[in-house]
C-alpha cells in the first residue's frame, strides 16, 4: 500500500527554510526557466478562477522542473475583503508530488513559501540590477511580503538607510517598530521613494504608488503586487523610461496591469540575465516585474520536503 502523503505545516515550512539555500535554488531555477524547453521546466500559465459572489480569486499553479526533480501545484485564494478579519487577504497550500509516479508526497501550507520565495526573487534581481554602491533602500507596503523583503535584502545586501511607507501611518511604524529602530516610517510614498537606489513595492494597490518622477535616475525597482491586468503600481512615466525585466515574458505580458496598460517594452528576463544571454543594465534606471512563477513554488517546496527527510 502507498504511503499516505506528508502534511507540513507552516510551522515545520519556517523552521527549515532558509534564504541562503532557497536563493541558491531558485537563481539556477530562473535560468533553467529562460531557456526555455533546453531548461527541463515545463509551466503553463496559472488558471485564475473569479469568485465573484465573495470578490475572490481562486489561482492553480502546476511545474514541473526535471533538474530539481520537483513536480507540484500550488491553490492560492485571494480575498481582499479578509484584510484586518480572522482570515489572511492570500491563502496558499502546496501539493508536492513524485515526478516518478505521480503520486502525492506532500501536502503543505504555501503561505511562508510564497512569502519567501517572492522575496529570495527579489533579491536575485537586486544582485542583478542594483546600482552598485546601494545605500537606500525603500519598501512601499508593510504587510508580509515587506517583511520578508527587508529580511532577505538586509541579510544579502547592506544599506545604511531603510525607509517605508504605507497607505495607513500605523501600519508603517509598526513595521518600523518589528524592524528594531532599524527602519524610519515616511509620511508619503514620495517622501520614501525619492533617493533610493532600490525601491520595492509590494502593496494590493490597483492604482499606481509610485511615480516616475519620484525615482532617482538609475534606480532598481522591484515591482511585486498588482499581479491582475487591470491593477497598477508604478506609473506610465516609470514603466516608460525604464529598462524593463520580468522573471516569464508570457505572463508578464498577459497578467500584469503595470506592462499591459502602460504600453511597456520588456528587455529581457530574469533568467537570461542569470543565463548570460542578456545584460544587466545596473547603469540605467530599471524595473523587475515579478509575477511569481509555480516552478519557484514547486523547488522551494522540494527544498523543504528534502530538508525534513
Amino acid at each position: 500500500m502507498a504511503n499516505l502523503p506528508t502534511y507540513i505545516g507552516a510551522e515545520q515550512v519556517q523552521s527549515v527554510l532558509r534564504y541562503d539555500a532557497l536563493v541558491a535554488r531558485l537563481e539556477v531555477a530562473l535560468g533553467r526557466f529562460s531557456l526555455g524547453a533546453a531548461g527541463g521546466v515545463v509551466q503553463p500559465l496559472r488558471a485564475i478562477v473569479p469568485v465573484s459572489p465573495h470578490s475572490g480569486w481562486l489561482l492553480v499553479m502546476p511545474a514541473y522542473s526535471a533538474g530539481d526533480e520537483a513536480l507540484a501545484t500550488k491553490l492560492v485564494t485571494s480575498y481582499s475583503g479578509n484584510a484586518g478579519g480572522p482570515f489572511p487577504t492570500h491563502q496558499a497550500t502546496i501539493l508536492l508530488l513524485d515526478p516518478a509516479n505521480g503520486s502525492l508526497r506532500a501536502i503543505m501550507d504555501g503561505r511562508i513559501i510564497t512569502d519567501m520565495r517572492t522575496a529570495a526573487v527579489s533579491a536575485i534581481a537586486t544582485k542583478y540590477l542594483s546600482p552598485p554602491e546601494s545605500r537606500i533602500l525603500c519598501i512601499l507596503g508593510a504587510g508580509a511580503q515587506a517583511h520578508s523583503h527587508y529580511q532577505v535584502l538586509m541579510q544579502m545586501f547592506h544599506f545604511d538607510e531603510v525607509r517605508v511607507w504605507s497607505q495607513t501611518w500605523e501600519s508603517a511604524e509598526r513595521f518600523a517598530g518589528a524592524a528594531g529602530g532599524a527602519v524610519t516610517p515616511r509620511r508619503s510614498a514620495e517622501e520614501a521613494a525619492r533617493g533610493a537606489d532600490v525601491i520595492v513595492t509590494v502593496t494590493m494597490a490597483t492604482d499606481p504608488v509610485l511615480r516616475g518622477a519620484w525615482v532617482k535616475p538609475g534606480a532598481l525597482v522591484n515591482v511585486v503586487g498588482a499581479n491582475r491586468p487591470t491593477w497598477r503600481e508604478v506609473d506610465d512615466d516609470l514603466m516608460q523610461s525604464a529598462v524593463i525585466y520580468v522573471d516569464c515574458r508570457e505572463a508578464a505580458s498577459r497578467e500584469s496591469g503595470d506592462i499591459i496598460l502602460s504600453g511597456a517594452n520588456i528587455f529581457a528576463e530574469l533568467g537570461e540575465v542569470i543565463n548570460g544571454s542578456k545584460p544587466a543594465h545596473r547603469e540605467k534606471t530599471t524595473v523587475f516585474k515579478s509575477q511569481g512563477l509555480a516552478v519557484e513554488d514547486a523547488v522551494a517546496a522540494k527544498l523543504v520536503y528534502d530538508s525534513l527527510q
